[in-house]
């Protein structure tokens, strides 16, 4: 059956989000923190839509939470980031036993700071559920540390400077995050390694496939791997220092290359055979990683 928005629930203000939960009405009209310890109300609604982001730590969650198309189970220490907009979906039949912490903030509350145009670039806001952070003892103590700071904001009395303690807080906690995932790709060594073969063996496969070539898409690679895009570039940015599209456009190159010294085709139906809508293109995408065109690399082999 087609989601309507009927059996959507929409939340578009922290005000509501409390009102919706239970909660007494909340002290700052952009950015909430909620103690899921202390709430036990069970959802009137299956699926909530909220214009908010929102970082979460979630530990004995019995119950499953649906984000996306992947369920996921929280374990401890585990954490997750969701950008807005999202439809967020919790498996009602089960009891929930909650620990843990969620840190919502409306967008308009970094709009006129640096992080609210930079914000966009912490790609763990667009991972997908099954792709969270797993933080250990020590990253813990650090972002809850961080986190009671922006608490201790909310529950004091505003002045000119709360705002800026808050937003500076926030950039801080979200540069630990990055700096906690980047460990992850490391530490996981098996995972991420499996990831990368996998990754590398699908894109030789299809470079190598000359009857039915057709240029591939991150998206398109990210699919096949079952991993969102964005974690698949922060991935194989921090194990290769290339992301997904670099490494599309170095095996395309390399194929390139092959065609030119090897066949007759001109350089608009080489162009047309690696998927190029239009010649130049190619050419200016050839140029820019081997400073030559693709006429002076062919003629540099006669």
């Amino acid at each position: 059956m087609r989601e309507t928005e009927q059996n959507i629930k929409k939340i578009n203000s922290v005000k509501e989000l409390h009102s919706f939960m239970g909660l007494p009405c909340p002290l700052n009209p952009l950015l909430t923190i909620i103690d899921h310890s202390r709430n036990n109300k069970q959802p009137t609604h299956q699926k909530i839509l909220l214009d908010f982001y929102n970082i979460s730590i979630k530990r004995s969650f019995k119950g499953k939470l649906k984000y996306g198309k992947n369920h996921y189970d929280f374990d401890n220490g585990t954490m997750s980031f969701i950008a807005p907009n999202q439809i967020i979906s919790v498996d009602s039949q089960e009891v929930k036993d909650n620990d843990g912490w969620s840190l919502l903030f409306h967008p308009d509350l970094i709009r006129q700071y640096p992080l609210g145009k930079i914000i966009k670039d912490y790609g763990f806001f667009s991972y997908a559920i099954n792709e969270a952070l797993h933080l250990s003892d020590e990253e813990e103590k650090t972002i809850e540390a961080i986190v009671q700071n922006i608490e201790k904001e909310i529950n004091s009395r505003l002045d000119n400077f709360s705002q800026d303690v808050i937003v500076s807080n926030l950039e801080l906690l979200l540069s630990y995050c990055n700096r906690f995932y980047s460990r992850q790709f490391i530490t996981r060594k098996m995972a991420t390694n499996d990831l990368l073969t996998n990754f590398e063996r699908i894109l030789d496969d299809l470079f190598s496939n000359n009857s039915n070539f057709s240029l591939p898409t991150v998206e398109k690679l990210a699919t096949e791997l079952n991993v969102s895009s964005s974690y698949l570039s922060d991935m194989l940015r921090s194990l290769t220092g290339q992301n997904t599209q670099q490494h599309i456009h170095e095996k395309l190159i390399e194929k390139a290359k092959d065609i030119l010294t090897t066949t007759n085709f001109t350089v608009s139906e080489i162009a047309y055979q690696l998927g190029f809508e239009y010649p130049q293109s190619f050419s200016k995408l050839f140029k820019s990683k081997t400073n030559l065109t693709p006429i002076d690399y062919r003629n540099s082999y006669n």
